[in-house]
């Protein structure tokens, strides 16, 4: 099996399960971040049972926890509660479907580089997160880069959590790639803490989603730089619709794209 992953299509559930049988990926779900879905509990068995018919093993599959307006750092109770309470949800989700981790972003204001609102980003979510991992023991929780504009912040967290067998850092590449932050400077500074990435193409200043190929996105360098950090992470080629995926994986194994080398 290889370590791409892909997200499924609920309305086109056979050809997503088609294309991940043909090359071997595991899926993400993206089907349970929306505030919709987390309000109604009837809504998520339905889709948990609707996967359930066409999935029989969850354990290798990972999910997109909640990110809208997320900020367990905010000062604001109210938003604090909410944004904890979301999180948990998703943990629950990911616990209740056996699923192997969920993904969560920094939450960082972009821009907002202020030393005590670091300060504040970094002690909360430290807090935060460690209590959360020991909650979840048998869920990878994997940190993503959004909004950020540098690597430094969320591989300080990282550090800090090094020792957490279940937290480590998803490697947003096509965020990155919009930052003025060179690339190989987010792998290198990465590297030790990245045990999932996120991966599609875009134009080098906005996070498009296109298809692996169709950017501008220099995508041998990228494999150059898994070889030279000696990366050993599952990716999500996080394009949606069959079409887009078939030609974002033919793309990546013609050329030899990491994961396919």
């Amino acid at each position: 099996m290889s370590r791409a992953y892909l997200i499924p299509d609920r309305n086109d559930i056979e050809r997503s399960l088609e294309l991940a049988g043909e090359y071997g990926c595991a899926f993400e779900y993206n089907d349970f971040f929306v505030p919709e879905i987390l309000d109604h509990p009837e809504k998520q068995e339905e889709i948990i049972e609707f996967y359930g018919r066409y999935r029989k093993d969850f354990s290798k599959d990972t999910m997109h926890g909640a990110f809208l307006d997320i900020t367990v750092h905010s000062s604001d109770r109210l938003i604090r509660d909410a944004s904890v309470l979301r999180i948990h949800q998703s943990m629950e989700i990911a616990k209740r479907m056996g699923l192997k981790g969920v993904v969560f972003h920094t939450g960082k204001l972009a821009g907002f580089n202020v030393a005590s609102y670091i300060k504040l980003w970094h002690e909360t979510n430290l807090k935060f997160f460690m209590e959360l991992a020991e909650e979840y023991p048998k869920q990878q929780i994997y940190m993503e880069n959004m909004f950020d504009e540098a690597p430094e912040v969320i591989a300080g967290l990282a550090k800090a959590m090094k020792d957490i067998p279940n937290f480590s850092l998803c490697l947003d590449y096509s965020h990155a790639a919009v930052t003025k932050y060179p690339l190989s400077g987010w792998v290198k500074t990465l590297a030790p803490y990245i045990r999932h990435m996120h991966i599609n193409d875009n134009d080098l200043k906005d996070d498009l989603h296109q298809t692996i190929g169709e950017g501008k996105i220099d995508w041998q360098a990228y494999s150059s730089l898994m070889k030279e950090y000696q990366i050993e992470a599952t990716a999500l080629i996080e394009v949606r619709g069959y079409e887009n995926q078939k030609r974002s994986l033919e793309f990546m194994k013609e050329h030899h794209i990491y994961p396919f080398i």
